[in-house]
């Protein structure tokens, strides 16, 4: 601080201490104001502003002054106020408007809408007076005339696109939303590079809508629009950003289909479109999306490499479908090979490799086939250290799966020391922790967990919790871990797919500790082994158990899900699966599953699709 500061703070402390009345009267003295004029005791309101406008006409003192004279209804004294301003500030919109409100509550509403009439028609092409009045009418609460000004204002400028943010607010709290959109449209046909800024007005009024009617009113709006002007490829963009923000992959594919034609593009909107359908499990979405660049072939690395994520996305379909069929396995790894054999084996073709292995090892049992290929993979020259690194995973997941436990957690330890602080680490890290799971060692097992809930990848943070948490609910109670022993045992044996025997396990711990706290993990693991063999009816069973026994436990949720899925895709219940998504939307309003329950209830209760 130099001589000079230090000087001036001195002062000003001085002043303070010898002056302190003077240096702050006034602020307390308007502060004191707005307390009276916040409590509406507008009588000593009054006496305060009165004495601070005839010192000082502030903006400030003026705007409390003025609006306590109207709320005594005191007309006279207001309009000696207003003209006071108006003579020192006449070309100012504000004290017009003023003028015309105060014969308005004064009764005589003609000469106020004279006034208000008079304001627009002297308007300037200036923004900051378009402001000025606009506020002025705002404060006024003369909606109306506030948006005639901004039309009047765009007008004036001649910029079609003027005002267009201000006059989407003031629209969306009338709630007239076609208004609204119409005016992003207007700001986002002058200026695309608004995109962003108008999608994020557009998702926080979206977001705040209970009965979704502001989602449909969006959607049925831009068809419309659409319909009326098929060229306005804008209308394509924000149909395709909703559909997406909807999780309506199929409808969203046919908005990026539209202007993948429309700009003539290589296709790659549609191949990461298509992967996030994959990612939200919307498959037959994903695989039309795939289908589509292949037969586009206007980009031959891309065509390769949906040929790829076809393959494999119908391959992940099938492990999602409960499918027993052993025919369509053998007619896919014949699929699988072929196009392995057309493509070469090489660093872009890893993604089939990895799968052709897994679908070997876990579903045909040609284990050695499987580990053969992928040690074939990951010495292919010049292929990327992840690439190596997930092809060491899916090996020591084989060997885990053949039992050959050491050289499962070699590889997971060499994975994780490479990619340490890196989302392919944490992975290892939480497969190497499931795996001490599986053969007893929970400690160490819940050990690791606690250190992967604060990794980047929510995911795996999620997993870790929720098995931790298990280990802890399960393992604290008492000294003895046998029923935990048993449930690793038989989550073991699922994972190397021999059902008949995990569900044995899990038997005998529902018949030796019927009180125990893991019971209700015991029936859930029996529920998804079931359902996994396409006993849909004893999966329903198990899971009605735990909705009825243990609803307020971690898996409560879960399994009434899972109940409405089973209901609605196996059981063709529609009714009652209907009735379990409108119970995890009231009982259960914090769970993951609510915006897929809400989706999933209006399908199936037959909501209009625009």
């Amino acid at each position: 601080m130099n001589l000079k500061t230090l000087f001036l703070f001195f002062a000003i402390g001085l002043l303070a201490t010898v002056f302190p009345d003077r240096l702050f009267a006034q602020q307390t003295e308007e502060q004191l104001g707005v307390q009276y004029y916040n409590n509406r005791d507008f009588d000593k309101a009054l006496v305060t502003f009165e004495a601070l406008f005839n010192r000082n006409p502030s903006q400030f003192n003026y705007i409390y002054y003025i609006n306590t004279l109207f709320e005594l209804k005191d007309f006279e004294k207001a309009g000696k106020a207003i003209k006071k301003q108006l003579k020192a500030n006449p070309n100012d919109p504000r004290f017009q408007v003023d003028m015309g409100y105060l014969n308005i509550m004064d009764g005589d509403i003609p000469k106020g809408r004279k006034i208000y009439e008079t304001c627009l028609k002297d308007l300037k092409a200036d923004n900051i007076q378009v402001y000025n009045l606009a506020n002025a009418f705002a404060n006024r609460r003369e909606t109306d005339y506030m948006i005639r000004t901004y039309l009047r204002g765009r007008e004036l400028l001649k910029d079609p696109a003027a005002f267009s943010f201000e006059l989407a607010y003031t629209y969306e709290s009338l709630g007239s939303t076609e208004n609204m959109i119409d005016e992003y449209l207007n700001l986002l046909a002058s200026n695309q590079q608004q995109m962003s800024m108008v999608q994020n007005r557009l998702q926080a009024w979206l977001s705040d809508d209970v009965d979704n009617s502001k989602n449909e009113a969006y959607r049925s709006i831009l068809l419309k629009k659409s319909q009326q002007k098929p060229d306005e490829i804008l209308y394509n963009e924000l149909l395709l950003w909703h559909s997406i923000q909807q999780k309506d992959f199929p409808f969203a594919l046919l908005q990026a289909k539209a202007l993948d034609r429309r700009y003539g593009e290589n296709g790659q909107r549609i191949f990461d479109l298509a992967a996030l359908c994959v990612s939200n499990e919307d498959f037959d979405a994903a695989i039309d999306g795939y289908k589509y660049i292949i037969k586009k072939n206007a980009n031959k690395e891309l065509v390769m490499r949906s040929r790829i994520e076809q393959i494999n996305t119908e391959f992940k379909q099938y492990t999602k479908s409960f499918s027993q069929d052993k025919s369509k396995l053998l007619a896919m790894k014949q699929e699988y090979s072929g196009l392995l054999a057309d493509l070469g084996k090489t660093p872009f073709t890893i993604p089939l490799i990895l799968n052709l292995a897994h679908l070997q090892a876990f579903y045909l049992g040609e284990t050695n086939e499987a580990i053969e290929l992928l040690l074939e993979a990951i010495n292919i020259p010049k292929a990327a250290l992840q690439n190596q690194a997930e092809c060491k995973l899916e090996l020591a997941d084989i060997y885990l799966f053949s039992d050959e436990q050491w050289e499962a957690t070699l590889l997971y330890s060499q994975v994780e020391k490479t990619f340490k602080n890196e989302p392919l680490g944490h992975e290892a890290k939480f497969r190497n922790a499931k795996l001490s799971f599986y053969i007893g060692e929970f400690d160490w097992a819940r050990a690791q967990l606690d250190i992967l809930k604060a990794a980047t990848s929510k995911l795996i943070a999620n997993d870790a919790l929720e098995l931790s948490l298990m280990i802890s609910d399960n393992i604290e109670e008492d000294s003895v871990t046998t029923p935990l022993n048993m449930f690793a045992k038989a989550d073991l044996l699922e994972f190397r797919n021999r059902d008949n025997d995990a569900l044995a396990v899990l038997d005998s711990a529902l018949t030796l500790y019927p009180m125990h706290s893991i019971i209700d993990n015991v029936l859930f693991k029996k529920a998804e082994i079931n359902s996994k063999n396409g006993k849909f009816e004893n999966a329903a069973k198990y899971y009605t158990e735990i909705t009825e026994k243990f609803p307020l436990d971690l898996l409560g949720d879960d399994a009434l899900f899972s109940l409405a899925s089973l209901y609605e895709s196996q059981l063709n219940d529609k009714p009652k699966a209907m009735l379990l998504y409108e119970t995890i939307l009231t009982q259960y309003p914090g769970s993951l599953y609510v915006v897929e329950a809400r989706k999933r209830f209006r399908s199936l209760r037959n909501d209009p699709v625009n």
